[in-house]
């Protein structure tokens, strides 16, 4: 199985809740490429849980595209996004004791993940085999109990790529771990992604974890606000020509602050009224 490619055009998700609406997204333009590893950012309530939740097809978006793959997931009927994270799209949630049965062992919950993808004529490989290249192999037939918190972790993405899916979605896959632990989880998503070209979307807050991967996205108050790339920070240009700024920049700019943007040379700088002297921030004219 290869990578499945992401793609998602004016994404919008409302909760109605207590009487009143709360967009969790409002526009979101996201494009992720075949067999990338994204990690997506943001503090708590920003949309990251609710994006994710629309890329495994559990939500449907208020307003918007996604597709996965060929798939169009807003349209597409109730059987089929079954039949998609049953075989193609893998997901974690947060926390490794939801996406694990109790009182098993890994391999047992193994063999129930494929059962289905089984029925529907997917070629898998053994149970035995999943665990073992997540470095679980001395482990297979052990109570869970008796595993880790790094290890339970470990036995849920076995769990979430033993159907060999062409999307992996982890919501907080390192959370609570110690440094140990998490960079072994990483280490084992990093190793799927490389290994199989599976395209591997994670949901993080931890920074150290953000600067190990090759590209995060930020979400901030339900649209995307920055992107990364090796370390870097950069704001997103939308398609309708909306900048978010990033953070340093925005505890300098109040709101109703007015800001000009100048063309100086090759690159651009923000400039508020009255400070004309003083660049709050430039980009390149091509990023």
């Amino acid at each position: 199985m290869h990578g499945l490619a992401i793609r998602t055009r004016g994404l919008v998700h409302i909760y109605h809740a207590e009487g009143h609406d709360v967009a969790a997204l409002s526009g979101v333009d996201l494009d992720v490429a075949a067999g990338e590893m994204v990690g997506l950012l943001g503090p708590s309530g920003s949309g990251k849980s609710t994006l994710m939740s629309l890329l495994a097809g559990i939500f449907r978006p208020s307003a918007g595209k996604v597709f996965v793959g060929e798939s169009e997931l807003s349209t597409a009927p109730s059987r089929d996004l079954d039949r998609l994270r049953a075989t193609d799209v893998g997901l974690m949630l947060q926390g490794a004791g939801r996406n694990l049965l109790p009182h098993t062992t890994p391999a047992d919950n193994v063999r129930f993940a494929q059962h289905r993808a089984r029925r529907a004529g997917r070629d898998l490989a053994d149970p035995a085999d999943v665990i073992a290249d997540l470095g679980l192999a001395e482990h297979a037939d052990e109570p869970l109990g008796r595993l880790t918190p790094g290890g339970l972790q470990l036995a849920a993405v076995a769990v979430a790529v033993s159907t060999r899916p062409g999307l992996l979605l982890c919501d907080e896959p390192t959370s609570q771990l110690d440094h140990a632990a998490r960079d072994q989880v990483l280490e084992a998503l990093a190793r799927v992604n490389r290994a199989y070209g599976t395209t591997v979307v994670l949901v993080t807050h931890d920074p150290d974890v953000a600067r190990v991967l090759p590209r995060t996205v930020t979400i901030r108050d339900g649209r995307i606000g920055g992107e990364g790339r090796s370390g870097e920070e950069y704001a997103v240009v939308t398609a309708d020509g909306f900048l978010p700024l990033l953070g340093h920049v925005r505890d300098r700019l109040p709101p109703g602050t007015l800001v000009r943007v100048h063309e100086v040379g090759d690159h651009f700088e923000l400039r508020a009224q009255g400070d004309a002297d003083d660049a709050t921030g430039s980009t390149g004219k091509d990023r």
